[in-house]
């Protein structure tokens, strides 16, 4: 018999309000490994920042006016994004932030504001972003929803907060194929942006810059794959992008849209029972530069499979950073398990009383080599203890819970 789900290994109660964001942190400069600090958003606009050491609060603040969309850790920042049309820089609060047994709720750590960025969140639509690898200074592309427009695509330049690229989806003719394919489901209106991906695909034999993509989940269902194919660093009114192909695979709108850490490959979700899977590479594997002269819709199809459960309504989805594994965050609570592969239900984990809104997988750790071979650190935290927490999962929801699981590795899955 498979041995039974497992039970979150630790419950956090730090939220009264319906959970909708949750990630782990980032490797620091030095030897501050991955996933010492958890972060989690809810829909009051508190954002709490969790030792997964001691699991005690590090920080705890109302950091929108509206219910939180996003938080990301960036350089020495975190960004956070709100129902409020802003998203703003904080200071990060550092892991060693020490706490006496005694600390109260006013003694946690409030960061300093850096800077905010007034954005469009009528749609729901976190923010996506890409570090600008090779520049002398931290710098980052964050893509949103358009100011005006919430079907179309921004791109704005971080720490300048300069829009480099407005309304992209724009231009007519841009799109590959009017109306969608559909698979016969639906119709051509795209509506709101539900989800974005901003990702750059170097050029190999080429000293050029890489060429952007967005890749854009739709109210209507839709999923549809952007490239930037002009050499100027600015653009407006959607000039310069092409939908390199565009698939509609779900009946209802997409409540989530995964991207793989490879980029090769995305999985979205929807309130209806499907699951869909995009190939964002070719047949080996390689994520290929397109030319728009080249584009033929008649690939559309193959770039997509997808996948009928037994449970429609899910809100949430997210991929393991090895790419084999994903989970869904459903209305029923539960957290189900799949290889990306295959589509095979690796196990379900039951706990939450209220809808899966929020899913997060624990980063590798690069400060593990072999297990038990290291001496402990003043926590007593070892090799050991980063392996297993390397294996987490987060998951937070309408019951304003937040649960931690150790997962097994699935190998060969």
């Amino acid at each position: 018999m498979p041995p039974p789900p497992p039970s979150p290994i630790r419950l956090l109660r730090s939220h009264s309000a319906q959970v909708n964001v949750i990630c782990f942190s980032s490797a620091e400069e030095g030897d501050t490994p991955s996933n010492e600090r958890l972060y989690t958003g809810d829909a009051d606009g508190l954002v709490v920042v969790t030792s997964t050491r001691s699991f005690r609060a590090l920080a705890s603040w109302k950091a929108h006016n509206e219910g939180v969309l996003g938080i990301e850790e960036w350089q020495s920042s975190v960004l956070t994004h709100g129902r409020d049309n802003k998203i703003h820089a904080w200071t990060r609060i550092s892991t060693m932030s020490h706490l006496t047994e005694t600390a109260s709720q006013k003694d946690l750590v409030v960061p300093e504001l850096l800077y905010s960025l007034d954005v469009n969140a009528l749609n729901f639509c976190r923010f996506s972003l890409l570090p600008m690898a090779g520049t002398a200074k931290g710098e980052a592309l964050l893509a949103v929803p358009n100011l005006i427009e919430s079907s179309l695509v921004d791109i704005w330049h971080l720490p300048s907060r300069r829009r480099l690229h407005a309304a992209i989806g724009k231009v007519p003719g841009s799109i590959v194929q009017d109306p969608w394919d559909t698979l016969g489901r639906g119709n051509k209106h795209t509506g709101l942006i539900m989800s974005l991906h901003i990702m750059s695909l170097s050029h190999p034999s080429s000293s050029k810059a890489p060429q952007l993509r967005i890749l854009a989940g739709y109210e209507n269902g839709g999923v549809c794959l952007w490239a930037y194919v002009k050499d100027d660093d600015v653009s407006i009114e959607g000039r310069g992008w092409h939908a390199l192909w565009q698939v509609k695979a779900h009946v209802e709108s997409v409540m989530g849209l995964a991207l793989a850490p490879s980029h090769n490959f995305a999985i979205s979700i929807s309130a209806d029972h499907l699951i869909a899977r995009y190939s964002l590479s070719d047949e080996q594997g390689q994520i290929v530069e397109v030319n728009p002269d080249d584009i033929n819709t008649s690939t559309n199809f193959e770039r997509v499979v997808t996948h009928k459960t037994k449970y429609p309504g899910n809100g949430s989805v997210t991929i393991r950073p090895d790419g084999k594994v994903f989970a869904v965050g459903s209305w029923d609570g539960k957290i189900r398990l799949y290889s990306t592969k295959s589509f095979k239900t690796l196990g379900t984990l039951s706990y939450h009383t209220g809808g899966c809104q929020a899913l997060a997988f624990a980063h590798p750790d690069a400060s593990v080599t072999h297990v038990g071979a290291d001496a402990k650190d003043e926590d007593n935290f070892g090799s050991e203890e980063r392996e297993k927490r390397s294996r987490w999962l987060a998951s937070g929801s309408v019951d304003r819970r937040v649960a931690i699981w150790e997962l097994l590795t699935f190998a060969q899955k």
